[in-house]
């Protein structure tokens, strides 16, 4: 018996790396051209991650790779244990928690593995809702998916990704022109951040209201039109379990009712009670600011659902901070499509979703706040022979602002009836 050796050739290829650097983290994607066999371990002194991938070959270039990347500074390739095998080196500024895994393909993207950079010692400064005198309402601004999640993709090739971040910056802009509001984006830049991390950054901005914004898809063009999502029941019912396990969390969510109920024999009980109250007033919050921005986005633009929707939503899951999701129209929809890349567009559905903000806080602005004080409204009891057009001039506002501020269909007012008089 004659034994040949023959030679091993590597049967997949590395295509393409991708890097997306975030504020506290940076995803390292490799496009492979089959399942990812691979193992990993890390060097210090100086600090690097090095990958091995087995029966696979370097297909792409790695030239230039790190130059935006804050905590890579060069990615290379390097001997590898095996043959047919490829061995790369990531050289990094500080130590790391990686987290490495595979990818099947999915949408415009084949085989990947996803390295995670996570910055252990990056200092997130978290803000503390303190109830002082004229402090800003913050409201956060989510930009749905991101870095290695498009999205949904339009037929023009539009990601999803590229027309959310637009439209939040926009509406991060417009708000913060609003004197006694604060907007803060969860994300600034084209990269990954899962949802917890989403409602985590809102929570820590001490955010009183979380905007998602998303772009609608179907498999077919012909669907149209804006919604909006809100928290549905069964959603709420499991992230209240699931508050109660994160006992760490407890103290975040319900503030100094954490520690006077702490260690008391019905304390699972209290927390309970308590979180769910807390989540009733989300939902219900939410369901009266998804109202409000419906009554604008129909000024704007077409509606495909003209009251909320709820679902399980992950992005609307915060137990204390009420929370809606904006489809500002179908991506899938080649008409849509083209709206929502247009800035004049963007701009007219910006200012839909902040007029309706502004509107809701302005009949609800919370205690401690410039808004309460700039917008609380003044009562007015109706007296015999007073008219709506009198009470206006009395308290020098316009009779259409009254009729607002009061949701009044036309001029009849009632004696004794309680008018509240708009402050601006």
């Amino acid at each position: 018996m004659i034994l040949v050796a023959t030679p091993s050739y590597a049967s997949d290829k590395i295509n393409g790396v991708r890097i997306w650097p975030a504020p506290d983290s940076t995803r390292v994607v490799l496009d492979l051209s089959g399942p990812a066999d691979f193992s990993y371990f890390q060097l210090s002194n100086p600090q690097r991650l090095v990958i091995d991938l087995n029966n696979t070959k370097l297909a792409t270039s790695l030239n230039g790779l790190a130059k935006d990347a804050q905590i890579i500074t060069k990615v290379r390739k390097s001997t590898p244990k095996r043959k047919g095998s490829t061995r790369l080196v990531l050289d990094l500024v500080k130590k790391i928690e990686p987290m490495l895994f595979a990818l099947p393909p999915a949408g415009p993207y084949g085989n990947r593995l996803v390295i995670d950079l996570l910055d252990k010692e990056e200092k997130v400064e978290k803000a503390k809702r303190v109830i002082e005198t004229d402090r800003d309402i913050v409201i956060a601004i989510d930009a749905g998916h991101g870095g290695e999640d498009p999205g949904s993709i339009g037929r023009a090739g539009t990601f999803e990704k590229h027309v959310t971040l637009s439209l939040a910056k926009k509406i991060e802009a417009l708000i913060n022109k609003e004197k006694g509001l604060k907007a803060v984006l969860t994300r600034t830049g084209d990269y990954y951040l899962d949802l917890n991390k989403r409602t985590k950054k809102a929570r820590e901005s001490g955010a009183e209201l979380l905007i998602s914004v998303h772009a609608d898809a179907f498999t077919t063009p012909g669907p149209h039109g804006a919604s909006v999502w809100v928290q549905s029941n069964k959603r709420a019912t499991t992230e209240v379990g699931r508050s109660l396990e994160r006992k760490e969390e407890h103290s975040q969510l319900l503030g100094g009712v954490a520690e006077a109920i702490k260690d008391t024999t019905t304390e699972e009980y209290l927390m309970r009670t308590f979180i769910d109250l807390s989540m009733d007033h989300s939902r219900d919050q939410g369901f009266t600011v998804a109202y409000a921005v419906l009554d604008e986005l129909k000024k704007v633009t077409s509606l495909h659902q003209r009251k909320p929707q709820s679902a399980s939503l992950g992005v609307l899951k915060s137990p204390d901070i009420p929370s809606i999701l904006v489809e500002g129209g179908f991506i899938s929809n080649p008409k849509e499509e083209k709206m929502l890349t247009n800035a004049w567009q963007q701009n007219r559905l910006a200012n839909a979703i902040v007029n309706a903000v502004k509107k809701h806080f302005k009949k609800r602005p919370p205690e401690g706040t410039l808004y309460a004080k700039l917008h609380r409204s003044v009562q007015h009891k109706v007296r015999p022979g007073e008219s709506l057009s009198l009470v206006a001039q009395n308290y020098k506002v316009s009779v259409s602002s009254l009729k607002s501020a009061n949701s009044l269909k036309n001029d009849v007012i009632r004696v004794g009836q309680v008018l509240s008089i708009p402050q601006s």
